[in-house]
Formats: C-alpha cells, sequence, structure tokens
C-alpha cells in the first residue's frame, strides 16, 4: 500500500474568483499558471462547476489535464481524491471559480470554506475607483469562514487608475495589484481571449494561444501577486486529506468491468470537444477500449461496439460535417446493426436532418435521427441537472442555445437538484433504435452503470428487456 497517498499533504493553493461572470479571472487564472509554469514550477489547475472551454486554455497554460471540482455534480470525495492526488506532484494548485464567488448551491465559496483554500478576488475595475475597495470588503466579509487572500483590479485603464483604485482598498483586503486591459491586437483591441455563444474559443483553435496566455502573464509578473516570493506562497499552503472523512453518500458509483471487452469509438475534433478527461477515464475504469477519432478530418468511424458522440459545435461546421458522407454511411450502418450510440447535445444535432443556423440558413446534417434544430440568440438550457433513466440517475448539466423538433421516442426528462422529476424545464433523453440522445451532458462518474448502458452493455435481464 502507498502510504504516502494515505497522508494529508500541504501544497500552496489558490481559489481565483470573482463577483460575477465575464471579470477576466479565467484570462489571470491561465496567465497565473503560465507565469508559474515558465519559472519551473509544477502547476495543476482546477475549474470549478461544469465547464468544457476554460480547461482548454489552462490545460495550454500549465501542461496539464484540467479537472473539475463541483460539491454537487462530482462530489466532495471527488473533489478531496483529485485535490489530495494533484497536491502529491504539483507545486502549486490553482482552481477557477463559476460565476460570482457566492453563485450557486454549492457556490465556489463552499468548495473554499470546506478545504480551506485562500481566495482572490479578479475584480473588473472598468469605470470605478473606490467602490473596488467595498466590492472586495464584502466579497471578503459576506459568509464567514472564508480565507481571503486578496484581490486583483483588472481591465485597469492607466497607472492613476491603479493608484485610485488601490487608496479605496482596506489594508485588511490585501491588495495584490493592477492589470491594464490585456488585447490580443493592441490596434483593434481584440480580446485577448476571444468568446462566442457558448463561452471563450478553444485554445486548440487559435495558432497564437501561447502567445496570448504569455501576454497575461507578462502583465501579471508586474503585479505584488505575480512578484511574490515563493516563500510567500508557502502562506497560502492548504494542508489536502485523502477522501475518507467524505460523507459516505457522497462516494463515487462503484465501478464494474460493464464495458469490458468492448470498443468505444469516441468523435473528437473542433466540432465535438466538449468532453470531460474525467469520462474518458470512467469509460476506461470500466474496462472498454477507446478510439478517438475527427469526423471534420474525414475519418471513418473505427470498428466498434458503440459510439459516443460529445457536444461541441456542429453548427459551425455543418457543411463539413454533412460533406463526409462515408462517414454519415457508417453511422447508419452502425446504428442499423443494433450498436449502440449516445450522444450528447451537439452531437444529438450533428445526427439531426439538419439545422437552422443563426442567419437563418439551412443546414442539413447527417440525418439519422428524426427532427430538425434552430439555433436561436437566447439560453434554451443552463444550469446543473440531474437525470433518470432506466439504469439510474446522473448528474450533469445543460448548456446550449439550440432547440430540437423531433419524433424521437422520449424516455424522460432531467430536472434541476432542487426539483422533483417529471419538471417541465429539464432535456429529453431521447431514443430511436440504438440511439440515446439528449441535451443534457453527463458526469459518467455519477452513475457508471447508466452510462455502460446507454453504450450497449446488456449485463442483466432487466437491460436485455428495456432494449428489446
Amino acid at each position: 500500500m502507498d502510504t504516502h497517498a494515505l497522508k494529508p499533504i500541504r501544497c500552496p493553493a489558490l481559489l481565483i474568483t470573482a463577483p460575477a461572470s465575464g471579470q477576466g479571472k479565467t484570462t489571470l487564472t491561465a496567465g497565473l499558471a503560465r507565469l508559474h509554469t515558465r519559472q519551473g514550477r509544477r502547476v495543476q489547475v482546477f475549474k470549478c462547476g461544469p465547464d468544457y472551454l476554460d480547461p482548454h486554455w489552462h490545460q495550454l497554460a500549465s501542461g496539464a489535464p484540467v479537472h473539475s471540482l463541483d460539491l454537487w455534480m462530482t462530489g466532495e470525495a471527488d473533489a478531496r481524491a483529485r485535490l489530495h492526488a494533484a497536491a502529491q506532484t504539483a507545486d502549486l494548485i490553482l482552481i477557477e471559480g463559476v460565476m460570482g464567488l457566492f453563485d450557486g448551491s454549492p457556490s465556489a465559496a463552499d468548495l473554499a470554506r470546506l478545504l480551506d483554500i485562500p481566495v482572490l478576488a479578479v475584480i473588473d475595475a472598468s469605470g470605478m475607483s473606490a467602490t473596488l475597495g467595498a466590492l472586495a470588503f464584502g466579497l471578503q466579509h459576506f459568509q464567514p469562514g472564508l480565507r481571503w487572500a486578496g484581490v486583483l483590479a483588472n481591465r485597469v485603464a492607466s497607472a492613476r487608475h491603479a493608484q485610485l483604485l488601490q487608496a479605496g482598498v482596506h489594508a485588511d483586503s490585501l491588495w495584490q495589484g493592477a492589470v491594464q486591459r490585456i488585447a490580443a491586437d493592441a490596434g483593434t483591441q481584440m480580446a485577448l481571449l476571444p468568446q462566442r455563444h457558448l463561452g471563450l474559443v478553444a485554445a486548440h483553435e487559435l495558432k497564437d494561444g501561447m502567445q496570448r496566455l504569455d501576454a497575461a502573464a507578462d502583465a501579471l509578473a508586474a503585479t505584488p501577486l505575480g512578484q511574490r516570493s515563493w516563500q510567500d506562497w508557502q502562506q497560502w499552503a492548504v494542508e489536502f486529506a485523502p477522501p475518507a472523512a467524505a460523507a459516505a453518500a457522497d462516494q463515487p458509483q462503484a465501478l464494474g468491468p460493464w464495458l469490458a471487452g468492448r470498443v468505444i469509438a469516441v468523435a473528437h475534433d473542433a466540432a465535438f470537444s466538449f468532453v470531460y478527461p474525467a469520462n474518458l477515464d470512467c469509460l476506461r475504469a470500466m474496462g472498454a477500449e477507446l478510439r478517438v477519432f475527427s469526423p471534420l478530418a474525414g475519418e471513418r468511424l473505427p470498428a466498434c461496439d458503440a459510439l459516443w458522440l460529445p457536444g461541441g459545435y456542429p453548427e459551425l461546421h455543418a457543411a463539413q460535417l454533412a460533406a463526409h458522407t462515408g462517414l454519415q454511411a457508417d453511422i447508419l450502418a452502425h446504428w442499423q446493426a443494433g450498436k449502440a450510440i449516445w450522444a450528447e447535445c451537439g452531437g444529438m444535432l450533428a445526427l439531426c436532418e439538419g439545422i437552422t443556423t443563426g442567419d437563418g440558413s439551412w443546414a442539413p446534417l447527417w440525418g439519422l435521427m428524426p427532427g430538425r434544430a434552430q439555433m436561436q440568440k437566447r439560453l434554451a438550457g443552463l444550469g446543473m441537472q440531474q437525470l433518470t433513466t432506466p439504469w439510474g440517475t446522473l448528474r450533469g448539466h445543460t448548456f446550449h442555445y439550440a432547440r430540437l423538433d423531433s419524433a424521437a421516442t422520449p424516455l424522460g426528462r432531467s430536472h434541476r437538484p432542487d426539483e422533483a422529476p417529471g419538471a417541465d424545464n429539464g432535456e429529453w433523453l431521447y431514443r430511436h433504435g440504438s440511439l440515446h440522445a439528449s441535451f443534457f451532458h453527463a458526469w459518467f462518474a455519477s452513475h457508471p452503470r447508466a452510462i455502460a448502458a446507454l453504450l450497449g452493455a446488456q449485463n442483466d435481464q432487466q437491460d436485455r428487456e428495456l432494449n428489446a
């Protein structure tokens, strides 16, 4: 037995938060990771809550995979286990919060208080001066028991503006400096990390991603935060204990060899990029062999027992996807053979007859699933959800701008954690032959047996009856 893995381990850590979304915490978290990585430190970054896009930037900055932490979706035991494992090898742990510090239930503040992680507040200082101090003071003292690391002003106009901001911050709120607005192109003032309708453009879609992160790191290097000695960083050390103390009810679902000997094809490219590394780990832990392929590159469907089409941006690549008729025929043959398909959100849209894009034009897609999708300007689904399936309840979330009109058979509907099943604002789970599809994004470890069943594992009589 590895006794080291059972002992608490101390490691400097920081949870980077803000009063709200859009304050720049992703840019500065990634910039801070890049700054310390350039200095030769091993940095492990985590992301609070459900997010597929910000982790791309954090992984580029740190060179390490980025996992999600959420006391409801992933669970306390999983969070403790991942942080304890990270502390064994990392020099520094950075955690990007979600939304505002106290938003959501559980919130980023709940995680910080539970694990005694120091909190740094990033505040967009555009158009304010002394009020920044009031915001910092409020964040620091709104709830007792929060370990405070300071405040960092973002999008500051000038050195004089920074002086006014600092003058308004209470001494015990710990001024960590000011960062002026960082642009990808000084001439056009383009955002350093550009956005689209679902969030940040993924790092791998921009050829100059590392240069953008270096610009953020350089800006931070000029602040008191960036100039802290490594000895000073030890003041923010956290003792990360193994997850034995977590509540029994929060322990992850037991894993079985339900996918042993089965090959799962996984679509993964710019059109199907919404994949948690932990979900891939969960499939492997159940015995699956994964074969990753790129529909956008024109790759054919690998020989497989089941197909997983994750979410992403098929609406941005509809013409290219529709042009790959060989893959379309492969997927149809796979389905006609009764082999399982699990399609999440964008993966489901790619299987539809087509989609009406934001400019009103019609784009045909693979046409396996009956139904047509419509992009819209307003969010059609947002937030944590749980989905009751015939095999158990999955936890996850929803976030999409599309609507779907489909004649596929509905098997059930997701609902918010604080709602009873049957609420009318959740996401449908559709079945069309051996295809199961939903706008719902699943956290696989919340009920691995259900995921195995969605991917065609039939290990008992109940499964055979349900899929008859």
